[in-house]
């Protein structure tokens, strides 16, 4: 997907109104989602999601929730021990993707562009902490600070995004959030005041379904790849 055709792409919503056409937004802050974002996808959600729903309950509640289904908020009003079970059958599909993290092709190069920009870089995550820490154990590459699901309330909440930019120093305008995920991290982003990218690798999110969905991107990419040169086109790097 060339990179300055996003004006082209169903998703894009100009950047926020500036004082000049040659003016452009300073980012001082880049917030990723983990799984499926710096992460390679593994987990198959729509499996998990038919194991703690039933196939009726699965189709049910995907049909009434175009952008996605929230497991986690939807288990929540569920009796404490059938939220055990539940909980117990999202960790096992959790663990199974441990077994198999792969970083993504494109995040050690775009972090590895941050650091040189002195941009900081955090991760807002529905998985566990244990995964963190795995992913920066395993690939070296460390994000502070770094949101796991024991942070509540967790995406699609704005909190823990508007926490990193409290921690930071920073204003939700000079950060941007990016995750594969409409529903979580695009909506985390947009109710937070942040700038928002989507990562659609397969072109998923062009499919009419997703039209009229409440949050809509700023940017979409179909690759970490394309994030830098993105970055360097539409914002100011200056430290």
């Amino acid at each position: 997907m060339p990179l300055l055709s996003f004006r082209n792409l169903p998703f894009f919503h100009p950047p926020r109104a500036f004082s000049s056409m040659t003016t452009k937004a300073r980012l001082r802050g880049v917030v990723f989602d983990m799984d499926g974002t710096l992460t390679v996808p593994v987990i198959d959600f729509p499996s998990m999601y038919k194991a703690v729903l039933g196939d009726e309950g699965y189709l049910k509640i995907k049909s009434n929730s175009p952008s996605g289904i929230d497991i986690l908020h939807h288990i929540e009003s569920w009796s404490s021990e059938k939220q055990k079970r539940a909980y117990q059958i999202i960790t096992d599909f959790e663990k199974q993707g441990m077994d198999r993290l792969q970083i993504m092709p494109g995040a050690a190069k775009l972090c590895g562009f941050l650091d040189s920009r002195n941009i900081r870089r955090g991760i807002i995550t529905r998985n566990v902490k244990e995964a963190v820490d795995l992913f920066h154990n395993r690939f070296g590459i460390i994000f502070s600070p770094a949101l796991s699901r024991e942070f509540r309330p967790y995406k699609p909440d704005p909190a823990p995004l508007l926490h990193i930019c409290s921690n930071w120093g920073l204003q939700p305008h000079e950060v941007m959030m990016i995750g594969d995920s409409l529903k979580d991290d695009v909506a985390c982003g947009k109710r937070a005041g942040a700038f928002t990218c989507l990562l659609d690798e397969t072109g998923r999110y062009d499919s009419p379904e997703y039209e009229n969905v409440e949050f809509k991107p700023d940017y979409k990419v179909s690759s970490l790849l394309q994030v830098h040169s993105l970055l360097e086109n539409n914002f100011n790097l200056n430290p």
